[in-house]
């Protein structure tokens, strides 16, 4: 792998080709691989949601404090995207937001974001990396990255989200150990990133193994013999390519997303 010609990037140049450079792996993984469950928990969400496909006319108008309107926002989001004309961008990363919103991931010391600022160097360069959603955790009066979300924008550019996502765990780790040295607390060897890229309403879920030994690679542009880990799951739905096509406007494919978002809350609560 001598041969690969590396150079400082920041993080929306990444692509598959990146990936391949610095030894980094994505291996597809099923339910029990990836969870370390045999069967997926029943999604902790409204009925209103896992049964109808389209907005009730009875969640019409209602006020902001009506316990309807997160029903309501899911259908209206949903629909932003679903109506999403050529070379638009959608309101994929206000969806990601409300999902994780409405199922709680954000409860305890926990806070989202969107759109953080990510430093990390690259070939002996200082470069830049952007989230588009991120969870973050409160620690010691500071926050540190857990849960980062990538928008796949390729019906508007060229831009690879998934070596988008892994580059941005990199920065993540980065960042994270920067602030624990700050608040006396010790650095990490290795951190594992929960994350998400979003394909319009469809998720594919991923844990990302971040590595001193992966940045230490990173920072000099040498090829690591030890290589990355990252597992990947898609829904296990039975068809998916009308997964693709549709993400969750079929009843059938949301219900098994938001199993999967259930389990995947359970990851994200033990780090």
């Amino acid at each position: 792998m001598a041969s690969i010609i590396r150079s400082a990037k920041s993080g929306n140049y990444w692509t598959d080709n990146d990936l391949y450079a610095f030894n980094i792996q994505v291996v597809v993984r099923n339910v029990q691989q990836f969870f370390g469950i045999d069967q997926l928990p029943p999604p902790g969400i409204s009925t209103v949601i896992l049964d109808n496909q389209t907005l009730p006319d009875g969640l019409r108008n209602l006020p902001k404090t009506h316990p309807g309107r997160k029903d309501f926002n899911f259908f209206a989001l949903l629909s932003d995207i679903v109506s999403l004309g050529p070379g638009q961008e959608s309101s994929v990363d206000d969806f990601a937001r409300f999902l994780l919103e409405m199922m709680d991931f954000d409860e305890g010391s926990r806070v989202l974001h969107t759109r953080r600022e990510l430093h990390f160097t690259m070939c002996g360069q200082r470069v830049d990396a952007k989230t588009d959603v991120c969870l973050m955790q409160l620690v010691s009066n500071t926050l540190l990255y857990i849960l980062l979300i990538q928008e796949d924008k390729r019906h508007i550019s060229s831009d690879d989200p998934e070596a988008q996502l892994i580059v941005d765990a990199c920065a993540a780790f980065v960042e994270n150990n920067k602030v624990r040295e700050l608040a006396m607390l010790p650095r990490l060897e290795t951190m594992t990133f929960p994350g998400i890229t979003m394909i319009g309403s469809m998720p594919i879920f991923y844990k990302i193994h971040i590595s001193e030994g992966l940045m230490a690679a990173l920072r000099s542009g040498q090829y690591p013999e030890v290589p990355t880990i990252v597992e990947k799951l898609y829904p296990p739905v039975n068809d998916l390519g009308e997964l693709l096509a549709t993400g969750m406007q079929k009843l059938h494919n949301r219900a098994v997303i938001f199993q999967c978002f259930q389990a995947f809350k359970a990851l994200v609560h033990n780090i």
